[in-house]
């Protein structure tokens, strides 16, 4: 006996936006089926003392603190600019 119903396939699809074929509903209700079964089997596992994590290597924030700090000189930014003027760069226009 299947553990989800080809209804429940087709509700799930719906859900999603997803148009499937009676065929591809019951293809579907078999792959889910099978995917509903090997996660069970993780209930099975005695986790008792297994420290919940979120990812498998300890992972630390390796970005620098975000600080304030002075920027580059108006001439120096100025130079890698196509066109500027008035210390400002200037871009095509995108509205009429």
């Amino acid at each position: 006996m299947s553990r989800i119903s080809t209804d429940e396939v087709k509700h799930v699809a719906n859900l999603a936006r997803l148009a499937i074929t009676e065929e591809e509903a019951e293809m579907f209700q078999g792959q889910l089926d099978a995917i509903i079964t090997f996660a069970e089997q993780l209930n099975e596992l005695d986790t008792t003392g297994v420290e919940p994590t979120s990812h498998v290597l300890d992972m630390k924030n390796v970005l620098r603190e975000d600080k304030p700090a002075e920027g580059l000189p108006i001439k120096d930014v100025l130079k890698n600019a196509p066109d500027h003027e008035d210390g400002h760069i200037r871009v095509p226009s995108i509205m009429d």
